[in-house]
């Protein structure tokens, strides 16, 4: 790493009083530079046993040169021209194994190197792992056999990728997946004289639709989305491919849980120039496992025409999928009410069954009172049945008997509202390899994992016994106070032995066996180190404070280390935010998060700045909450002044906040939040704003929770575009953004507008232009240069503000 920040000191001139102007790639300060290219601790993977443990890790960061590799954009994806996969993956860079029970660890031979591996599966069987090596000539697919500790390449043919992994284990020994029809180098050539211009219409038919990125603009671009997703669909047992069906556009493919038929869905033209291709017209079918069609279940239209509104959908089926607790039986969804939420009907959708032979009638299963989103599977007797509307941001969860039909409610709740979260429930392998839902004591109790367990004394997960015949959530266990550990892995329900993963402010993540009817001493199983000592030493809080009109809020307070504030006095302060929207006062005043988290470093987080002497105040709570039977957006602007108020009065009181010197910054939506935040107060000596959207016409047909299209409320639209008061801007704002950002709503656009905009009326203002990079960056050089830039801001507006 020393040797890396070396060669990148020597891209850049010595900072001098003009270095904002500076155009070359340049370097924060040593700490910043060595937190950001600290290598990850490994990612981890057990098999079903809980035998084996598989370690991933992950380089920090690829180079800007790596992001410039070729790239199409089209229908809703980017694609590597080169190799039938999506562009700019992040990718596992080493593997190797640890036997849990003795804790012995083992390299693995085969691996190829460079490794640049994604998409690994377990088998049934457990013993053997399932990877892709993706280079700039293909992607293969390796098979890890566990004993032998040796990895092979299985494939003869290059895969394609495209529209996604697409890999399944049909029995221990044989692996489906698609395979690439042609070499990429056939690709069509794009024509000197197009044969005509590209038109669009629409006759009377009304047609809202998402702003999404990266569309089909041609019929060239129709020619490369048919060449690069076409595949051949394979299985291989023991090295040995056998096509399956002729080559088409395979969106997915599933196998039933019996491994006798394959559901499919294809795509099929004609292609659409407004959504993008999880959204072309597709057909339902299912196929023996040769490809010989056995039904054709349904022709799907384009998903063009969606009615707006966020509980809206098609009036078409949806949602087909396996029974997970039957051999083959085939279910899907539809809507009862046209697809219409505010239609006044008793049931909203329904849902449908068809067994194998599927020659007979679809049988309906159940109805639902709102909007169905999904079923878990049991056995004969249970089943957990998910609706609930996300316009009013409420969830249920019922339990269906398919044996005698009846759908009871077990519990129901506002999704915002985390302290009454009962958690998910354990899931365990049936006789077909499906995981289903797990059940104690004869069927009568589920077992209940809560990663989050969010409580008035902070994040505290648990484990719980669900009782469903009283409805009651008994925890069994849950995380110490001072500590944050949540359950990874259940590896025996009924003698209660997990897998967890536990960290403290102190003590790094590790993994650990725990039994908690042995009541034993945890076994560790994992040792990783810290990898970031520039933080040793800083302290972290979470503060509690209230809002001008009494909703609580809270914070993550970081302090440098040997900070004294009777000493050193206030300091200046980086305050970092998203907002979120609430139907509810009191979900809003929720506390989020947990003080005793070890504090972890990515590239898009503010805590760089404690090691600079700043005070970070991170997730800083901006609840924007419905009042008065408004909507929450109806007060945005009122609203995010009144929690940024609280949050600088909050730090003043706590004497560790110079109020006079307070920037804030968020990135996406919390950058259209700081931009509001400098148009409409006077609070902040700086602002930085990463890849937001600030001219909400630009997504007139909504944008994050609400529904309401511009037409509906063009005032609303107007008064929450930051762009509409760009003349009010003067506070010094910092604006970033990737030049290929593919977020629907944050065209990059929308940062050189109002740059534009805030120079047009002479105001401060700094637009700094990533190259190749997306909504979330990821570029070495980039990164490094985005994080000197935001400190050089901080430092001479903020810090040394007059």
């Amino acid at each position: 790493m020393k040797k890396l920040l070396f060669h990148l000191l020597l891209l850049t001139a010595a900072v001098t009083t003009q270095a904002q102007d500076a155009v070359d790639y340049q370097i924060p300060p040593k700490e910043m530079a060595e937190l950001l290219l600290a290598k990850p601790t490994p990612s981890v993977s057990v098999d079903g046993k809980g035998e084996w443990m598989l370690l991933s890790g992950r380089n920090s960061y690829p180079s800007v040169e790596e992001l410039a590799m070729p790239e199409y954009r089209i229908a809703g994806l980017r694609i590597n021209p080169n190799n039938y996969s999506p562009s700019r993956q992040t990718y596992i860079n080493s593997f190797s194994l640890k036997d849990i029970k003795t804790g012995a660890s083992f390299n693995i031979t085969g691996l190829p190197s460079p490794l640049y591996a994604g998409n690994v599966s377990w088998n049934p069987g457990q013993k053997k792992i399932a990877f892709t090596q993706t280079t700039q000539k293909g992607v293969d697919l390796y098979v890890i056999d566990i004993i032998a500790k040796k990895a092979v390449k299985i494939n003869r043919q290059a895969l394609n990728v495209v529209l996604g992994p697409g890999i399944s284990w049909i029995d221990s020994e044989t692996l489906l997946y698609r395979v690439a029809v042609k070499p990429a180098s056939q690709a069509p050539a794009k024509p000197l004289m197009p044969k005509g211009p590209t038109v669009q219409q629409n006759l009377g038919k009304a047609a809202p639709s998402v702003t999404y990125q990266d569309l089909i603009k041609s019929p060239y671009d129709e020619q490369l989305f048919e060449f690069y997703a076409t595949a051949q669909l394979v299985k291989n047992k023991n090295g040995v491919e056998t096509p399956i069906a002729k080559p088409a556009i395979y969106s997915s493919v599933r196998t039933s849980p019996d491994k006798n038929y394959l559901l499919m869905r294809t795509i099929r033209k004609p292609f659409s120039y407004l959504v993008a291709a999880t959204g072309f017209p597709s057909t339902i079918s299912i196929t023996d496992l040769n490809g010989k069609l056995i039904k054709l279940i349904e022709n799907l239209p384009s998903s063009e025409g969606t009615p707006s509104g966020y509980d809206n959908i098609r009036n078409v089926a949806r949602g087909f999928d396996w029974r997970d607790d039957e051999a083959a039986t085939l279910t899907w969804a539809k809507p009862l009410d046209s697809g219409l939420i505010k239609k006044q009907v008793d049931f909203h959708d329904a849902v449908y069954a068809l067994k194998a032979p599927f020659n007979g009638q679809a049988k309906e299963l159940f109805k639902t009172q709102t909007r169905f989103r999904g079923v878990s599977w049991g056995d004969s007797t249970l089943a957990l049945v998910e609706e609930g509307l996300r316009s009013k941001q409420t969830m249920k969860v019922s339990r269906y008997n398919p044996a005698t039909g009846t759908l009871e409610t077990l519990y129901e709740r506002n999704q915002t509202d985390a302290y009454n979260d009962p958690g998910e429930p354990v899931t365990t392998k049936n006789k077909y390899g499906r995981q289903i839902i797990q059940v104690l004591n004869q069927g009568s109790q589920l077992l209940m994992n809560n990663t989050t367990g969010a409580s008035d004394k902070g994040d505290l997960p648990f484990l719980a016994r669900f009782n469903l015949q009283t409805k009651k959530n008994e925890i069994i266990w849950r995380c110490a106070e001072g500590t944050y550990e949540t359950v990874v892995d259940v590896l025996d329900a009924n003698k209660l032995v997990l897998l967890t993963r536990k960290e403290s402010q102190k003590e790094v993540p590790n993994y650990f066996i725990k039994n908690l009817v042995l009541r034993i001493a945890d076994q560790q199983i994992t040792n990783f180190s810290n990898p970031y000592p520039q933080l040793d030493g800083i302290s972290k809080e979470k503060i509690t404070y209230k809002r001008a009109d009494g909703i609580d809020l809270t914070g993550n307070l970081y302090l440098p280390k040997g900070y004294d504030k009777a000493k050193d006095g206030p300091l200046p302060v980086l305050i970092w935010a998203y907002p979120r929207e609430f139907n509810s006062a009191a979900d809003a005043a929720q506390i989020r998060g947990s003080k005793d988290r070890f504090i972890t470093i990515s590239w898009a987080s503010p805590i760089y700045w404690v090691t600079q002497g700043y005070a970070v105040l991170d997730n800083a709570e901006m609840p924007i909450v419905a009042v008065d039977g408004k909507k929450p957006n109806d007060t945005f602007v009122a609203q995010l002044k009144l929690n940024a108020e609280a949050a600088i009065n909050k730090l003043a009181e706590m004497k560790v906040g110079d109020r006079n010197r307070v920037a804030v910054g968020g990135h996406s939506y919390g950058a259209f939040m700081t931009a509001n935040l400098l148009a409409h107060t006077n609070l902040f000596k700086a602002g930085i704003a990463r890849s937001g959207a600030y001219n909400r016409t630009l997504t007139p047909f909504g944008f994050q929770n609400e529904e309401r299209t511009y037409w509906e409320a063009p005032q609303l639209y107007y008064e929450m575009s930051p762009f509409s008061y760009a003349d009010k801007i003067k506070t010094p704002l910092l604006l970033i953004h990737g030049d290929s950002d593919n977020n629907p709503g944050t065209f990059p656009i929308n940062s050189e507008r109002l740059f534009n905009a805030i120079k047009g009326f002479g105001g401060t203002t700094r637009f700094v232009f990533l190259p190749y990079e997306s909504h979330s960056y990821s570029g070495k050089e980039n990164l490094l240069h985005m994080l000197w830039e935001m400190n050089a801001w901080l430092d001479k507006y903020v810090k040394n503000a007059k």
